[in-house]
């Protein structure tokens, strides 16, 4: 529980990262390479100094198939969710991309128990709804609605849907860190090529502050995430890990709140009640 606890909250620091950022001179482009680049060489790092301090090396850990799948779920997956997710961020504002994004516990507990993964049952029925209703109130209407903007956020949260269905497999046999070194390294890898191919790699844009937010973006919001994320997802299962992670868009709004002075209404307040309530009756 703890783990996606935590996850969620590093996730919710990602929309305030990504504005700072992008008021210091980043594109799209520029953001989503620049993230995974950095992501991916501080897991490369981190597994190298596990390597020095006697665990077993990376290919003695995992099978060919797995690795190729782990690269093809951050080649495939994580990067075209992050990059709806990052566009829609540029069009619309993150209260809104929260609501939009956070359909996605319902489509992971619809298509987990389709699948024959696990059992609906009731307490985790009305955590569902519980936490639906709380993410909707917490958020609220916010911004003027773009369409595209919002077709993009639906679209990042149909994508995060399947990624988390097809990784679950994946993290029970491979150590969390060394799957999100994986994912980081195909998600590094196909935006780096796209961006530069489309125009939209623009480093030299970038002021001193926006590289600090893109650092903070991959360390907080990438590395430390995604690690938490496959950790509480091996222990607790898809639908449980999508609830716990409805503690995201309340990380975001306090955040937005403490940094660009957003207020919180009195239906925002009695939202985030329903979140902590789901969270409560989903680890009970």
């Amino acid at each position: 529980m703890f783990f996606c606890l935590a996850s969620g909250a590093a996730f919710g620091a990602m929309a305030v990262f990504g504005k700072l950022a992008y008021a210091e001179g980043a594109t799209v482009g520029t953001l989503l390479a620049l993230r995974f680049l950095f992501a991916s060489g501080l897991f490369w790092a981190g597994n190298a100094t596990s390597v020095a301090k006697g665990v077993r090396p990376l290919k003695r850990q995992l099978s060919r198939r797995d690795a190729c799948l782990a690269l093809g779920l951050g080649a495939g997956g994580y990067a075209v969710q992050a990059g709806l997710y990052f566009a829609a961020l540029s069009r619309i504002d993150a209260g809104l991309l929260s609501l939009l994004v956070f359909t996605f516990p319902v489509i992971v507990a619809v298509a987990a128990v389709a699948l024959g993964r696990e059992r609906l049952t009731r307490r985790r029925t009305s955590a569902l709804a519980i936490a639906l209703g709380g993410t909707t109130l917490f958020v609220g209407s916010t911004g003027a609605i773009d369409t595209l903007g919002v077709v993009l956020g639906l679209g990042a949260a149909v994508l995060y849907s399947a990624y988390i269905l097809v990784s679950e497999g994946v993290a029970k046999r491979m150590p969390p860190q060394m799957l999100a070194t994986l994912v980081c390294t195909g998600a590094a890898a196909a935006l780096t090529v796209s961006t530069i191919a489309l125009g939209e790699f623009r480093p030299g844009d970038l002021t001193l502050a926006g590289w600090w937010w893109l650092l903070c973006l991959a360390g907080i919001s990438t590395v430390g995430a995604i690690t938490l994320f496959f950790a509480g997802l091996k222990r607790v299962g898809p639908t449980t890990s999508s609830i716990l992670a409805t503690v995201e868009p309340l990380a975001t709004l306090v955040l937005a709140f403490l940094v660009f002075g957003d207020t919180i209404s009195a239906i925002g307040i009695a939202g985030a009640g329903l979140i902590v309530l789901a969270v409560w009756l989903v680890s009970g």
